[in-house]
């Protein structure tokens, strides 16, 4: 799953989903904290774990450590994480 994100967002939230310039489509997510030390990118996995309906363990971040766009790894039945996703962003 590719993750655009922004770190000092003002809150944990997921705003849906963006198509970058080159046309991909992208989870868009905000986290409140800084990105330093890898804080961002863990609160980011564990929004991502609740969203899904995951175990914080079953999410891992595979892609884009110092970037903004993430790629992650979420390990569960597809479906019910796709089902889960769309209710959230309104994407279908």
């Amino acid at each position: 799953m590719s993750v655009r994100a922004t770190p000092r967002g003002g809150r944990d939230a997921i705003d849906g989903v963006v198509r970058l310039s080159d046309g991909r489509a992208v989870l868009k997510a905000r986290i409140a904290v800084a990105a330093e030390d890898g804080k961002a990118n863990a609160a980011l996995a564990r929004l991502l774990a609740g969203a899904a309906g995951v175990p914080g363990s079953s999410v891992t971040l595979t892609q884009g450590a110092a970037g903004r766009l993430k790629t992650f790894r979420l390990k569960g039945d597809p479906a019910a994480i796709i089902a889960r996703l769309e209710a959230l962003t309104g994407a279908q």
